[in-house]
């Protein structure tokens, strides 16, 4: 199992991790997404390689963005 681990920024409840979670669990591949709403923290776990760029465009496409400003 490969794990990856974001910062995603903005999300302030449950929804928001709901949407986040599952918005990243349809790319190919993803087995399991922790989120961790205090810290903003979430962790994608893969059978393979996840690209980046996959879970960026997830993320973004539910409405938040990452810690390090990529939107």
């Amino acid at each position: 199992m490969i794990e990856s681990t974001y910062t995603v920024t903005g999300m302030t409840c449950g929804h928001c991790v709901r949407s986040v979670t599952e918005g990243i669990s349809t790319i190919d591949g993803v087995d399991e997404v922790d989120v961790d709403l205090a810290t903003g923290r979430v962790i994608v776990t893969a059978h393979h390689p996840v690209p980046d760029d996959e879970v960026h465009a997830a993320v973004i496409a539910a409405g938040y963005e990452f810690a390090d400003g990529r939107r």
